[in-house]
């Protein structure tokens, strides 16, 4: 439990020396992809997933954006970032993923 709230408290400060949502989310999702190709221990997954992870891509961060956007009224611009984000997300999540299997 110490070890995932480390990595939380590590994953944090990043994120605020990073300090772009986007940027943030689009690391976050090729390191994700990169490491789920690996076999990592129970107890390892566990701190890099819900410790780092869940800490350093921040679910929250995304939704606050997407808020600002949306309390402006600009549903359009709202429907394309929301997309954006989920598309481009994923794209890096598995490019790293297939360079991870690339190197072992």
């Amino acid at each position: 439990m110490i070890y995932i709230l480390l990595a939380a408290y590590l994953a944090t400060f990043l994120r605020l020396i990073i300090n772009n949502n986007f940027l943030t989310s689009i690391i976050g999702s090729f390191l994700v992809g990169f490491l789920i190709s690996k076999r990592l221990s129970h107890s390892i997954e566990k701190i890099l997933f819900s410790g780092f992870f869940a800490c350093f891509t921040s679910f929250s961060g995304f939704i606050y954006f997407l808020y600002k956007i949306l309390n402006q009224g600009e549903w359009i611009k709202f429907i394309i970032f929301f997309n954006l984000f989920i598309i481009v997300n994923l794209f890096t999540m598995f490019i790293g993923f297939l360079i991870s299997r690339k190197i072992t």
